[in-house]
């Protein structure tokens, strides 16, 4: 055999084995994810909310003089206990008293002018009825002496607000309580309407809690609530829903009250508390919560998928759901999903449509 003739065999031989390589099928190796699954249930017959909040005053009043002037003295701090009527704080009352003084001279004035205007208007009547005078002079003595009268009204009105000003120098606790803040110091000049105290009133307590929208609307006035407080460890006091806003004050929050009922001496305004919401199954909306994990986003708002897990096929199905609001680490599902779906919980970013998957033991 030539080398030529060899050249061409060796030739033909690759190129029937490369030709034989191709015709063999490419090996494809199946991914196979293992995943934690979450079963879908229907919510509880009775779920339980909580939300921290704080203890107020159900009656809380700024308090200021209706006069102004300097202030002569201050006679409680703050967290002194008051009662009604006590007197707080006292401004300088002298300017008040001097007025007062300078009216009541003016008065005692008015008062013998009217004697003696009623005097004159006595005698020129008189005179005229005897025909010894004219009708013009008792017309002018009447007018002097009705003036006379209406002076004396006036000033007698004016002690009134003079005397009712010298009062308010005196500034008074309008129910018993707690003095809750001060801003004011003795010899301090203020203002009519300047807030100088805040009083928390003696009894009435509440919780101001701010509520999601997605939790707001399922809870209802008077729905018993119970409150702890983080600071007196075993201290629970019954409470009920007393106030539900209209509208959202922040973070699509809307402000909650719940008054307590019959706290004890120990709960004070300002402290932290934590209300425990009962909701009933009547009240809830029908959906299922499910984990925030589970749900993978779609561009539309309140949309988004689910893998839920195929037990006959090992896979797990892609399947676009509907969600209402969130609860924490939680999301509300009420359209695509069914009481019994086993879905993914996490790492549904790495599934899709149909892959098959291994479920890890619970």
């Amino acid at each position: 055999m030539t080398k030529q003739a060899l050249k061409q065999m060796i030739w033909l031989l690759c190129i029937a084995v490369a030709l034989a390589a191709c015709k063999e099928k490419t090996e494809i190796i199946e991914v196979v994810r293992s995943i934690k699954t979450f079963t879908v249930s229907k919510q509880e017959a009775e779920k339980i909310f909580k939300f921290a909040g704080i203890v107020a005053a159900v009656d809380s009043s700024g308090l200021s003089f209706q006069v102004g002037g300097q202030v002569a003295s201050v006679n409680v701090d703050i967290g002194d206990r008051v009662t009604k009527g006590q007197v707080l704080a006292v401004l300088d009352p002298e300017p008040y008293q001097l007025e007062v003084n300078e009216i009541q001279a003016e008065l005692a004035r008015a008062r013998d002018n009217v004697t003696k205007t009623k005097s004159e208007y006595e005698r020129q009547k008189r005179i005229f009825e005897e025909g010894a005078g004219a009708q013009r002079f008792v017309e002018v003595s009447e007018y002097e002496y009705k003036a006379a009268r209406s002076a004396i009204e006036f000033q007698i009105a004016r002690l009134d607000q003079v005397k009712r000003n010298l009062r308010k120098t005196k500034l008074l606790s309008p129910y018993d309580g707690a003095i809750a803040w001060r801003a004011v110091q003795p010899n301090e000049e203020v203002r009519i309407g300047q807030k100088v105290f805040e009083i928390n009133a003696t009894g009435k307590m509440e919780v101001q809690l701010a509520i999601p929208e997605t939790t707001v609307d399922l809870i209802l006035i008077d729905d018993p609530t119970k409150v702890t407080f983080p600071t007196l460890p075993g201290e629970t006091v019954q409470g009920r829903i007393s106030y539900i806003g209209a509208a959202a004050v922040k973070a699509n929050a809307f402000p909650v009250k719940v008054e307590l009922s019959d706290p004890n001496e120990k709960v004070l305004p300002g402290m932290t508390a934590e209300a425990n919401l009962v909701v009933k199954a009547e009240n809830q909306k029908p959906g299922f919560i499910v984990p925030f994990q589970a749900l993978l986003p779609a561009p539309e708002a309140n949309q988004g998928f689910a893998f839920v897990y195929d037990r006959q096929t090992s896979t797990v199905k892609k399947t676009a759901v509907r969600s209402r609001g969130s609860e924490g680490k939680e999301i509300i599902i009420y359209e695509g999903l069914a009481a019994g779906d086993m879905i993914a919980a996490a790492g549904v970013s790495f599934l899709a449509d149909g892959m098959k998957v291994n479920l890890l033991k619970q």
